[in-house]
């Protein structure tokens, strides 16, 4: 039997397999997990709400049902950890927010609901940047999030502090949500697999944006887990995706549809992207794995419209009320936010009524390209999650050329929710042994389970990720 000090290193699906044959306590995972994050986190602050008695407490419930024969489900005694933005009953849903450091949440998440439902542990609440605005992690309330493959990088955002625990071993799958990369991006900077589903997949609905307004963007989020193995983000996937009737936009489609073709594509420059040497031979690597893996694998120049996604998606993102997060962001005062907003000022003051109409519309068009062509050419694409390595810290703060340059970098990030398509962001392993790279995946509505089998392909015939070990 693994020695209960390095249960943290387990896999979701080896530890909930030790939980379940009662090889080992729910109570032993959870104290591993304890003292990992005692250990680790205060060098990278990626957990700002950790409380060991109500860790331990649901431990123990798990261990109770299962000594009474009952059913735990298949993440039975798995440490997870919650993002920040979404309810958590009696916990804030603080959004990285000192100005909701108080609004404590009475239920929780639908998400949430299904990671408890499927017997996982929440470790933690992870840590994003104010208003989850940026792909950088540093807030007035919580403090700055590290990233533990190498400080000197950007640990991604909005879900970096979620990216940062999983690969440190604390827990074994992080909850994120994602609008504009903010699972994909954070999983590629930190070296861990990310899995943005289609909208609709996972139930989406939090209590307490009714009760306070500066919640904002909560309606374009979709959740998805976060993980050191593609069958941990399978698990994941499946617990999240519990039905709950409080999202009417949610499709109880199944996980696994009719078998495709065996056919993917590969594009290193993506509308004419300037993807970096790196990316590109790791897209290259990948697609020679995954031919290796019995798929036929065809390189293209070009794929459906990217770019012009952009403006369609900033559009609705600032036409919700771009005066009033601005005024919101003031009011809290952080300068990350206040610098993400500025920075597309210019644009704002272009969204009126008419432009928002014709981005709705417009949106249709270019989801139905992507939909035409993975039904006609192929099953799924490989392509970039960004066209740089991660950033350095705080590098959108720097100037504006510097903030022009992240936003350009970021085209697959920003563009692909726009057409409601599941993203997988698949690490691949370090340049030079200190800065991850990875590459981004995308199959047809609905179709997550192509997503997985891909990566997995890809992943079977590579190293391990190993577990980060953050220097102090």
């Amino acid at each position: 039997m693994t020695a209960s000090t390095e249960l943290w290193r387990l896999s979701a699906a080896q530890t909930a397999t030790l939980v379940q044959g009662r090889a080992v306590s729910a109570t032993e995972v959870a104290q591993a997990a304890l003292a990992r994050v005692a250990a680790v986190n205060p060098r990278i602050n990626a957990i700002v709400d950790c409380q060991p008695e109500q860790v331990l407490a649901r431990a123990a419930a798990i261990d109770a049902a299962l000594a009474r024969g009952e059913p735990v489900g298949p993440l039975a005694g798995v440490p997870v950890t919650i993002k920040v933005n979404v309810d958590q009953a009696g916990h804030a849903t603080t959004n990285g927010l000192r100005l909701q450091k108080d609004l404590i949440a009475t239920e929780d998440a639908p998400m949430v609901r299904g990671l408890l439902h499927a017997g996982a542990v929440p470790l933690g609440r992870t840590n994003v940047p104010a208003f989850c605005y940026r792909w950088f992690t540093s807030n007035l309330l919580h403090g700055r999030t590290r990233n533990p493959r190498n400080a000197a990088l950007t640990p991604g955002g909005s879900s970096g502090g979620a990216a940062a625990a999983v690969a440190s071993g604390l827990g074994a799958i992080g909850h994120g949500t994602d609008i504009a990369g903010s699972v994909r991006y954070p999983a590629y900077a930190c070296g861990v697999h990310g899995l943005r589903p289609s909208f609709g997949r996972i139930a989406n609905f939090n209590a307490t944006a009714a009760r306070d307004r500066t919640i904002g963007g909560q309606i374009m989020a979709v959740s998805g887990p976060l993980a050191r193995s593609v069958h941990d983000l399978r698990l994941g996937l499946a617990a999240m995706a519990r039905p709950d009737a409080r999202d009417p936009w949610q499709v109880p489609a199944p996980l696994t549809g009719p078998e495709l073709p065996r056919r993917a594509v590969v594009c290193l420059r993506p509308d004419g992207m300037a993807t970096a040497p790196a990316i590109c031979d790791a897209l290259l690597q990948a697609a020679e794995r995954l031919r290796d893996a019995g798929w036929v694998v065809d390189e293209v120049d070009a794929l459906p419209p990217l770019k012009s996604a952009i403006p369609l998606q900033l559009a609705l993102w600032l036409g919700d009320g771009y005066a009033q997060m601005v005024k919101t962001a003031e009011q809290e005062g952080d300068p990350g936010a206040i610098a993400a907003l500025a920075g597309q000022a210019e644009f704002a003051r272009g969204v009126d009524l008419p432009t928002y109409s014709d981005a709705l519309s417009r949106r249709v068009t270019v989801a139905r390209a992507w939909e035409l062509f993975l039904a006609d050419r192929t099953s799924a694409v490989l392509l970039p999650s960004s066209a740089e390595l991660p950033f350095e810290d705080d590098l959108d703060l720097k100037d504006a050329a510097s903030y022009q340059r992240v936003w350009t970098a970021q085209l697959p990030q920003i563009a692909l929710p726009l057409t409601g398509l599941p993203a997988l962001s698949l690490a691949t392993g370090l340049v030079q042994g200190k800065v991850p790279v990875g590459i981004q995946i995308v199959a047809g509505k609905f179709r997550e389970d192509v997503c997985l089998t891909v990566a997995e392909g890809i992943e079977a015939r590579m190293p391990a990720l190993p577990v980060a070990e953050p220097q102090a």
